[in-house]
């Protein structure tokens, strides 16, 4: 017999080992998540699991509610990644999962949206695809050693990835004790796309929280930090969730050095995929991504049905263009202040 329940800090645990357990388990799948959106934005969770009568899980769902001051909240499968979704191996107890959800979500009169990392059934009998999403994720299928991988490289790119040594800029493994340099770069690099930054205390929880499952990594020129990027490690997949660098260092290509050393160690370490998280295809980041081998994999992100929303319209991104114009121009330590309270909020 299968019952259906909201896991707690007990279940903390065998949660993380069902995750692991799954070929379709991610990193933010894992509780390490919730703790840290939890403990630095104040969020309620709601992670389901099906259990069987000896008490072992046999399916499980996360969500975060993302909900601003008068506004309707938000469940999401989770907020401020591309993906997690339902984890089951069998279709009964992946529609008992959501289900429970769907009623969670009526009873509190909210939203729900489940970014999958793969099309799901159930999620389509239940829900709709939403059809705003014209992003995909970049997959690069790792080879068994990172002298391999270098291999697989085009002459041009293993260039690139030695001219920022030749420029004299070094690696270096961070931690929370250099959380402030990642930080310095990262909020600089955020202000000057014109977004809002997640908080310091939100980077330091993820660190705290994931422990040996996060690996924070930092480029110098000299005693200064110019890169600095975050990876988290799955069953088989490392997934890099933020990576910046100072635009004004970009001729030293500070960033191939930084993505190169991640990927040196997913090789290393017995990873098969290496996910440099959603990009629009097309765009500068997608080329970026496309140039190490990377491929695309489309976004199942499924919600409930909101009418025809379509793809945006040029009046709302030029409206877009123009708020990013206007943040990037705003004093980086008044970006740095009042970003995170806006980040919050936005689940993307």
């Amino acid at each position: 017999m299968i019952s259906i329940r909201q896991a707690t800090q007990q279940d903390k645990f065998k949660w993380d080992d069902y995750v692991l357990s799954q070929n379709e388990g991610s990193p933010y799948h894992l509780f390490a998540w919730k703790e840290a959106i939890e403990d630095a934005y104040g969020h309620e969770t709601l992670y389901i699991m099906a259990e069987d009568d000896r008490g072992k899980i046999q399916g499980a769902l996360p969500f975060v509610m993302v909900k601003a001051p008068f506004m309707q909240g938000e469940l999401v499968s989770q907020p401020f990644c591309d993906y997690a979704g339902v984890l089951s191996e069998t279709e009964n107890i992946r529609e008992l999962l959501v289900d429970y959800a769907i009623d969670h979500v009526c009873r509190t009169d909210s939203k729900m949206e489940i970014r999958s990392r793969y099309p799901d059934a159930i999620l389509e009998k239940r829900l709709v695809l939403i059809d705003s999403i014209f992003k995909t994720r970049m997959v690069l299928e790792l080879p068994d050693s990172s002298e391999n991988l270098m291999k697989s490289f085009k002459s041009k790119l293993r260039s690139q990835i030695r001219k920022p040594q030749k420029e004299g800029l070094t690696f270096v493994w961070g931690s929370l004790d250099t959380a402030k340099d990642f930080y310095g770069v990262f909020s600089r690099n955020m202000r000057d796309l014109g977004s809002p930054v997640h908080s310091f205390g939100f980077i330091t929880s993820v660190m705290q929280y994931f422990q040996s499952r996060a690996k924070m990594g930092i480029v110098y020129q000299g005693k200064d930090p110019i890169g600095a990027g975050i990876i988290l490690l799955g069953k088989d997949t490392v997934c890099i969730p933020w990576a910046s660098t100072l635009k004004e260092y970009n001729k030293l290509s500070p960033n191939m050095l930084l993505y190169w050393h991640f990927l040196e160690y997913a090789s290393d370490n017995g990873f098969r995929y290496f996910d440099f998280g959603r990009s629009t295809p097309g765009e500068g980041t997608y080329k970026f991504k496309e140039q190490w081998g990377a491929q695309p994999v489309p976004l199942c992100w499924y919600g409930q049905a909101r009418g025809n929303k379509k793809r945006k319209s040029e009046t709302q991104r030029t409206l877009r263009r123009k708020v990013e114009f206007v943040w990037s121009r705003i004093p980086l330590p008044l970006t740095n202040l009042l970003g995170p309270y806006i980040r919050k909020y936005i689940s993307l």
